[in-house]
């Protein structure tokens, strides 16, 4: 399992909703855990690593705290509210992190890994968290919601900092 580097052809699909939890869902959930914590990321979507179906994991505890891995199938936003600027990064756009304005309260309704439907709000980092793995699962990468001028900066930055990364052509198309 790897996670797929923008402007990756997965990461511009819209995710299909899961069908049916069985085991091979469970082995990859796991994957897909064990992968965001040893790219030392918050958060990854199922598209990242190259299934079109609409689940995440995310796990915004603190350092200082024991791992706490969600899981969210099918996730829907139900509510969000006020706004705030904070940087932001993308395990798919390593390297790189820009300011980006998100809801600062998001509340997400889908099911946990065992089917059981789910409601979970976060707030703060949580929020962007929630917000931005959906996004993936929409075909949306944070770069996309950059204004004008920023994404102008990102193009000229990324050929670069995809050299300096030395991917192969099926990691970046």
């Amino acid at each position: 399992m790897k996670i797929y580097v923008y402007p990756h052809e997965i990461l511009k699909k819209k995710a299909e909703p899961v069908r049916e939890i069985d085991g091979a869902l469970q082995k990859f959930i796991d994957d897909m855990i064990e992968l965001m914590y040893r790219a030392k990321g918050v958060g990854l979507a199922a598209n990242q690593v190259g299934e079109a179906i609409r689940l995440f994991v995310m796990d915004v505890s603190g350092s200082d705290e024991p791992p706490s891995p969600i899981v969210i199938i099918n996730p829907v936003i139900t509510a969000m509210e006020g706004s705030e600027v904070a940087e932001e990064g993308c395990l798919s756009v390593p390297r790189y992190s820009a300011k980006l304005k998100r809801a600062s309260l998001v509340e997400v309704k889908g099911f946990d890994r065992h089917g059981n439907e789910i409601r979970y709000e976060g707030q703060g980092l949580a929020a962007r968290c929630l917000q931005h793995e959906i996004d993936h699962l929409d075909g949306i990468c944070f770069v996309d919601r950059l204004s004008s001028l920023k994404k102008a900066m990102f193009r000229k930055k990324w050929p670069k900092i995809l050299a300096e990364l030395d991917l192969g052509k099926d990691d970046k198309e």
